[in-house]
């Protein structure tokens, strides 16, 4: 978009760079995503810059940093986390180590209500933190506006020169005046009102005609879930349905009944859906697999080599037609997409052999800046009702990634259970046990790969569980993820390993069980208040070839963060009551874990 009102987020390899430019443009304005080393002059045609935050120290050898003439300018300047400290470091402050790291919710306490930044947003209001590092000594000209419990200048501005420093995060829906507090920003710097969706759909029109020339078609890979449904009419819509064919690949880890009804829902929508039946060519390629991104790289070479058969089979020549795929950006973040972004989980459509397509020009991903409710918000512009773009999202790879190999040479032992028993000597009747599976994590934008604990059904009260689960991943070393076992007081149980295979019988487990809760869901009017229910099956159960099922129903909207979903307690009995009586089920856990630390899915 060629014009000066526009906000420039500066990515120094967070997660949230690209939530940041989400929300900017949900609020009505344009933003970009722009590297930390452009040069001064590109820095000069924007209205405003957001510095972002990332993974690292400032005070690290290879730290991402920005040249100090960017400050020079007149442009107002947002620094959030990285970017509160990096500003505060260029500026002459002092950022050191914290001794309260804070990974989760905090309350910000705002001293001056006054000031036009921090308009409207209250005296106390909870906010998302995710830092190691904190500002201990501030530059010249600035002053401290809001503090939280364990951090002192985690608000602060030098209003002459409109720059502002915050160590939270305003971008997520957990941060409760997050966007009012972004709106200041927007309003600060001028350019209240210029930006929307239909705007964005009128130029990614534009956008895919000029990248897609005339007599290239497109061959659309759809797992039939939103962001691929979306993208398939998308491209339609700018291409005209002659123009682009789709492809449903069976897997084998697909959700129970979906390729039947896919292919007949999809077909009303006018989507030229071709089936193909791969599971057994998928169930040996995993065949004895135990690390999470193996598993991925495995499943995303599949698929192109799948992709690439079907051409053949269809009689379509490659020459003729450009790969595409609806890659959203948390796939792309999260699988380092960006410069200095650690790798949380590498997503099958980011794996070696499509970035390679990618820069050979042979695939387009027309929603690949956008989070999933702006993909929803498209969809509806496209003409999808919202029965169809409110389906909860669903991994491409499908079940593989819910269901957890287990590591036979896994031990927990070098986990502190001194700090644990404090925990428990704290809270009253909590007990606990370390569980012998790892799941993965993010903490402070870096990947974790550790353990699960669980706790027993200790307490009526959700604030309680969310108090315990944060304190733990906060401070037990070797922990990102939290569990209960719903009507479980003793936690007197057994927990034995036992592996998982990638095969159809482990499979149709999982798939029972996934159908199981999706049916409760929609029963119970639950399936539009819950962002996301994965249904994981953990090598964990009371004997040997017995297994266990974790709910992980989470709130969010963009899935960069999440909170546990608080059920009420016997409405998830009740589902725990129709889960257990399914062959080789064990336990029923529930996880209670934020993300961060724990990603949404378990792998």
């Amino acid at each position: 978009m060629k014009s000066d009102k526009k906000i420039g987020v500066v990515d120094f390899g967070g997660q949230y760079a690209h939530l940041i430019a989400s929300r900017i443009r949900r609020l009505g304005a344009y933003s970009e995503i722009i590297s930390n080393e452009e040069n001064l002059e590109k820095y000069s045609g924007y209205s405003g810059l957001i510095l972002s935050g990332g993974p690292g120290s400032v005070y690290e050898k290879d730290a991402p940093l920005l040249d100090p003439g960017v400050l020079t300018g007149k442009r107002p300047v947002l620094g959030i986390c990285y970017g509160h400290q990096l500003l505060m470091k260029l500026l002459g402050g002092e950022v050191e180590p914290s001794n309260s790291k804070e990974y989760g919710p905090a309350v910000l306490e705002m001293y001056d209500l006054m000031t036009e930044i921090g308009k409207g947003l209250g005296k106390n209001s909870k906010v998302w933190m995710s830092h190691g590092d904190e500002v201990v000594r501030l530059p010249a000209g600035f002053v401290e506006i809001g503090r939280s419990k364990n951090c002192n200048y985690a608000f602060v501005q030098d209003a002459t020169r409109n720059y502002f420093g915050i160590q939270f995060h305003p971008e997520v829906t957990h941060t409760e005046q997050g966007n009012r507090l972004l709106a200041n920003f927007i309003d600060i710097c001028g350019i209240s009102g210029t930006w929307n969706m239909d705007k964005f759909l009128d130029l990614k029109i534009r956008e895919i005609q000029d990248q897609i020339p005339q007599g290239k078609k497109v061959f659309m890979l759809i797992s039939g879930g939103v962001d691929s449904t979306v993208s398939y009419l998308l491209l339609a819509r700018a291409l005209g349905h002659e123009r682009v064919r789709g492809l449903l690949v069976d897997t084998g880890f697909m959700r129970k009944n979906e390729v039947a009804g896919l292919k007949t829902r999809l077909e009303v929508l006018g989507v030229d859906l071709h089936t193909l039946d791969e599971s057994d060519r998928f169930y040996k390629a995993l065949d004895g697999k135990r690390d999470p991104e193996e598993k991925r790289k495995i499943i995303g070479n599949l698929f192109i080599e799948c992709q690439e058969d079907a051409l053949k089979n269809l009689k379509l020549d490659p020459d003729d037609w450009i790969l595409g795929q609806g890659t959203i950006y948390p796939d792309t973040i999260e699988s380092g997409g960006t410069k200095h972004a650690q790798r949380i989980k590498t997503h099958h459509n980011r794996v070696e052999i499509i970035n390679r397509l990618i820069e050979e020009g042979k695939v387009i991903e027309p929603i690949k800046d956008l989070y999933k409710d702006e993909v929803r918000e498209l969809g509806n512009l496209l003409g999808l009702d919202k029965s169809w773009t409110m389906r909860h999202p669903f991994p491409g790879p499908g079940l593989a990634v819910r269901m957890i190999a287990g590591d036979p040479d896994y031990h927990t032992g070098d986990i502190d259970t001194r700090k644990l028993d404090d925990i428990t000597k704290n809270s009253h009747g909590m007990k606990y046990k370390i569980l012998p599976v790892r799941s993965v994590g993010v903490q402070g934008d870096i990947r974790t790969y550790a353990s699960c604990i669980t706790l027993n059904d200790f307490s009526s009260d959700w604030n309680r569980y969310d108090e315990i689960s944060t304190e733990i991943t906060n401070f037990i070393p070797g922990i990102n993820r939290v569990l209960f076992i719903p009507g479980d007081q003793d936690l007197s149980g057994t927990f034995a390993a036992s592996p998982i295979n990638f095969d159809k019988s482990h499979s149709d487990i999982l798939r029972e069980a996934d159908s199981i809760v999706t049916d409760f869901l929609i029963d119970k009017s639950l399936i539009e208040k819950i962002w996301q229910m994965p249904v994981v099956l953990i090598p964990v159960g009371k004997k040997r070839g017995e297994f266990s099922i974790v709910l992980r129903p989470v709130e969010s909207t963009e899935a960069m963060t999440a909170n546990f979903f608080r059920m009420e307690k016997s409405v998830l009995l009740e589902l725990v009551g129709k889960i257990l009586p399914l062959e080789k089920i064990s336990y029923v856990f529930y996880d209670i874990t934020h993300k961060p630390p724990g990603t949404i899915e378990w792998e």
